[in-house]
């Protein structure tokens, strides 16, 4: 079913207490930094976790969040799209309904994972900082990140329904 409603009237919000089930998706110890972003599709969310992360991470976040990534974070992120990685970050473990990726810099280790339902998408950003630098970076930089992140939600909806049609 392809939704007429506009990307723009989904609702994203934040998930203050992100559920164990989700935590148990990164095998960060006690990670410093944690997220978990959600957009209620009210549609079983067509794709697969692979096929949103593509959508958000590719499609959406496209040479802006290159530059997070690789300049400001200094993420080793692999040049060009294979099977094996999303954006460059490397496809660490999945199962039927999320997919985890992974890199690290010389400062931190992240992990983005995505959660597909019958209704809703989540993101989870998981963060260890390996290097007390990392704080100061990071800092002001999640303040953007949940700033960017409803949008990049909406806009990977959009990117997915145009596919479905």
């Amino acid at each position: 079913m392809v939704r007429s409603e506009s990307a723009s009237t989904l609702t994203v919000f934040r998930q203050h207490d992100v559920p164990e089930e989700v935590l148990a998706l990164s095998p960060l110890a006690d990670p410093d930094y944690v997220d978990l972003f959600t957009i209620a599709t009210g549609d079983a969310a067509p794709g697969s976790p692979e096929q949103w992360a593509r959508a958000a991470f590719e499609d959406v976040a496209g040479l802006k969040g290159q530059f997070i990534w690789r300049v400001l974070l200094g993420l080793r992120l692999e040049r060009r799209t294979s099977p094996t990685c999303v954006a460059g970050w490397k496809i660490a473990e999945r199962g039927d309904r999320w997919l985890r990726l992974e890199a690290r810099s010389w400062m931190l280790t992240g992990h983005l994972v995505i959660i597909v339902g019958d209704e809703e998408v989540s993101l989870g950003t998981f963060l260890r900082y390996d290097r007390p630098m990392a704080r100061r970076v990071w800092t002001p930089l999640s303040a953007v990140h949940r700033h960017e992140a409803p949008g990049l939600l909406r806009e990977a909806y959009e990117v997915r329904q145009a596919g479905a049609r």
